[in-house]
């Protein structure tokens, strides 16, 4: 088919020089003129062929045409609504006058409805009693002869009205079609070989290429879609909000340890050892290894010591210590354990203790302070930091639309001296500023390692309300002194978990469609990228 018909453009052209209108060919194996949309479309795949071996050219019209619905299609076969309530009516006087009722039956529920209006207005039908009786002894369906006019040609002589009323009687749609106007290309050929796309070995050893036609590569036509690899949407938010750190001149924190002691997740940020959050429904412990190595011995007197007996002007829990519930080994609760090996490792100068030159891992290649200040005094060896990390953490939660038992916490600490709460109010403003959420609240909240504590919440213009986004605080003297920081040194603190600013981005609302076996591989490949 696809070669008789081009086959049959190029003879055209060949006789015709042009083809003023595509709709005046007979396609091969038809009587009639292609006038109808489907033959127009068979003719446009030829001329597409024809058109990439430049052999000919062509002009698209556009032309409005309509074709009967599924309804109308029963109308063309059966007749109208009005003429079939016609037909089985009986003529008045000559018998008894069907019901309503007895109507429906013969006829369809649908077409009695639809057929008494239109037939009462036409005057072909009329009430006797409680029935109905014929008034016309004959009639012309004029809806039906409508019907085969624009089943015929696409269009109808009686003009836009009867058109309008059809289209409203939802018994035709308008169809939007085309046509063309073709013309000899420069390749012009009554030839229909298609030319060689490729230039093999046996063409140059037979001689054959010299006389060959080749296809034209087109240089601008699309390749094949590449596969690789996509970044799932948490790793492009992930991105932005390192960036955001990065451009605020924060040091990325190491975050590779997964599994924690007791100690460095809870005892040594001033978490009591009888919290909820250490029960084993909130807490992932390890079965083997049970037991971690142990810490620096004087840093771990004076932390056990604080959290019993009280000191650094605070009276502690007055508890009793558990070395083995400090010893135990766990999966990370928050990377808040990160943060207090850092803050350790920064401490070691103030504690008199030699430290590798750390300046790049803290302050971006920034040295330490020199060795007395203006007034003469000698420095205690600390240095300010800004620090970050971005990773996962685990918690023996109940899985649910918003919860899984593991999921990545973003987490920010700064430490300079003289610190207050205003500094962080205004530090989180700017840092969520960045991330695209201008309207920041905050209020108080209790946290054992941070003191005050502040609940940070932003207003989501889609919810149309106040959502908690993180949280934050002063981490208290308990933590800080015993790790050896001089007095006046104060260390910010605040998280916030990944998944939640990515589910509000990408318009999620089961974080089990975002991580998990649920996620769809084509959504990763589509999501956009993110912005703040």
């Amino acid at each position: 088919m696809s070669e008789a018909l081009q086959k049959l453009v190029l003879d055209t052209l060949e006789s015709q020089s042009s083809i003023k209108d595509t709709r005046s060919l007979v396609l091969p194996g038809q009587v009639q003129p292609a006038s109808s949309s489907e033959d127009q479309i068979v003719i446009l795949g030829a001329l597409n062929s024809l058109l990439s071996r430049e052999m000919v050219q062509y002009e698209t019209h556009e032309v409005l045409s309509h074709v009967p619905t599924a309804e109308g299609a029963l109308v063309l076969k059966d007749g109208s609504h009005e003429a079939r309530v016609w037909s089985v009516l009986l003529i008045k006087g000559q018998g008894t006058p069907m019901t309503p009722v007895q109507l429906k039956k013969e006829i369809g529920e649908e077409t009695a409805k639809v057929g008494q209006g239109r037939a009462f207005k036409n005057g072909w039908i009329g009430k006797e009693g409680d029935g109905l009786v014929k008034i016309a002894s004959e009639i012309q369906d004029t809806t039906r002869i409508d019907l085969q006019e624009i089943a015929a040609t696409g269009t109808l002589k009686a003009g836009e009205k009867t058109l309008a009323d059809l289209r409203k009687r939802k018994l035709i749609v308008q169809k939007k079609g085309q046509w063309f106007t073709v013309h000899k290309g420069p390749q012009f050929s009554t030839s229909t070989a298609k030319p060689e796309t490729d230039l093999t070995a046996d063409m140059l050893v037979s001689g054959s290429w010299k006389t060959a036609t080749y296809k034209k590569y087109n240089f601008e036509a699309e390749g094949i879609p590449t596969t690789g690899g996509a970044l799932h949407p948490l790793l492009k938010v992930r991105e932005e909000i390192r960036n955001i750190f990065l451009e605020m001149g924060f040091a990325e924190m190491p975050t590779s340890s997964f599994v924690e002691s007791g100690f460095w997740c809870f005892d040594a940020l001033f978490v009591p050892q009888q919290h909820p959050a250490r029960d084993l429904q909130d807490t992932f412990y390890l079965s083997d290894p049970k037991v971690a190595l142990p810490p620096n011995a004087e840093y771990y007197k004076r932390v056990s010591t604080t959290h019993e007996h009280g000191g650094y002007g605070s009276a502690g829990y007055r508890a009793p210590w558990s070395h083995e519930e400090s010893n135990k080994l766990l999966l990370r609760t928050h990377t808040t354990a990160s943060s207090a090996h850092m803050l350790y490792k920064l401490a070691a100068k103030c504690r008199g203790e030699s430290a590798e030159e750390d300046t790049k891992e803290f302050a971006h290649g920034v040295s330490a302070e020199s060795s007395t200040d203006k007034a003469g005094k000698i420095d205690d060896g600390f240095r300010p930091a800004k620090l970050f990390s971005i990773d996962r953490v685990f918690r023996n939660e109940t899985m649910d639309a918003t919860h899984l038992a593991e999921f990545h916490q973003v987490e920010g600490v700064v430490a300079d001296r003289n610190l207050t709460l205003a500094d962080l109010i205004g530090f989180m403003r700017v840092f969520f500023d960045k991330m695209g959420i201008e309207k920041v609240r905050f209020k108080p909240a209790y946290n054992p390692y941070t003191e005050p504590s502040l609940e940070i919440f932003a207003f989501h213009p889609k919810l149309d309300r106040w959502v908690e986004v993180g949280n934050s605080g002063m981490f208290r003297p308990e933590m800080l002194e015993p790790m050896g920081f001089p007095k006046d040194v104060r260390v910010h603190g605040w998280g916030l978990s990944l998944e939640r600013p990515t589910m509000i981005r990408y318009g999620i609302n089961n974080i089990r469609t975002l991580v998990g076996h649920k996620v769809s591989i084509d959504g990763i490949e589509n999501s956009p990228a993110v912005m703040f």
